[in-house]
């Protein structure tokens, strides 16, 4: 174990532990319940997955970002046969969780030593059903991986349907969120983004999850999970986003930025 990577053990659930990375809690795992997803955004995020084709049918998913591989286990146990690539480029880290918190067999996961942005190029046109960008560096999202060019690839790799779902870090007025929205706008298609209460109402920073699609997403069913939820949370739709964050301009590769660091340090991002 490196001094800044440890296990903690979850009181409340005997074969669960948090992945720390630098002192922040990047993943929640259960052995022996990957469906249980403790962290509000990675909830959100299954959310997504579940509701976008039916129940137990398999996808084709990329994830951008691994660390303790909480939604690769879930899919894999939610829908089995499912396709997962992980694109991780820390390859320390990969080894230290496979180690420490083994993927189950067959689970159909693999795992790529590479960044996000490289591991994409690598994917044929309209390849893929789902792409997750749930990555961070030093608690931020990393600049390269929201520019208008990389969600242009985002896009050439789905399918006609495909979603991708974006983990953002911000608070209110969102002017980070504002540009990553006109770029999914720009280049993929409608956009939704969910949050919990009090950072949608600017009363502090957190996780911010941007949803897009070329083709309709299932606003409906997710706001249905939304208000069925232990961890409750919103969605907005349509002019619901334009009126929060609106009139953005995109990120391009030559004026890139990573998200906003959190305020006091980082609390849990995977």
């Amino acid at each position: 174990m490196t001094d800044d990577r440890e296990l903690v053990p979850d009181g409340a659930r005997p074969s669960a532990y948090v992945l720390r990375v630098g002192g922040a809690d990047q993943s929640h795992v259960d052995l022996d319940d990957p469906t249980y997803l403790a962290f509000d955004y990675v909830r959100r995020i299954g959310d997504v997955l579940d509701a976008i084709e039916p129940a137990g049918e398999p996808l084709r998913i990329v994830h951008v970002g691994g660390a303790g591989m909480t939604l690769a286990r879930y899919v894999a146990a939610t829908r089995p046969r499912s396709s997962q690539v992980v694109l991780e480029p820390d390859e320390s880290l990969t080894a230290f969780v496979r180690e420490q918190l083994p993927l189950p067999r067959r689970s159909g996961i693999k795992v790529r030593g590479v960044d996000g942005r490289s591991g994409l190029a690598a994917f044929p046109d309209d390849s893929v059903d789902v792409v997750v960008v749930d990555a961070f560096a030093a608690a931020r999202v990393p600049a390269e991986l929201t520019t208008r060019e990389a969600l242009a690839d985002l896009r050439r790799v789905l399918r006609g349907t495909g979603v991708v779902a974006l983990n953002l870090a911000d608070r209110a007025p969102f002017g980070y969120t504002r540009r990553v929205v006109a770029g999914l706008r720009a280049e993929v298609g409608d956009v939704l983004l969910s949050a919990e209460p009090g950072t949608l109402a600017g009363r502090r920073f957190g996780n911010v999850l941007a949803v897009a699609s070329p083709a309709p997403l299932p606003v409906a069913s997710l706001q249905r999970r939304a208000a069925g939820s232990p961890l409750p949370y919103r969605v907005l739709e349509g002019h619901a986003v334009d009126d929060r964050v609106g009139k953005g301009v995109p990120f391009t590769d030559a004026d890139a930025e990573a998200s906003p660091p959190p305020p006091g340090g980082a609390t849990y991002f995977a």
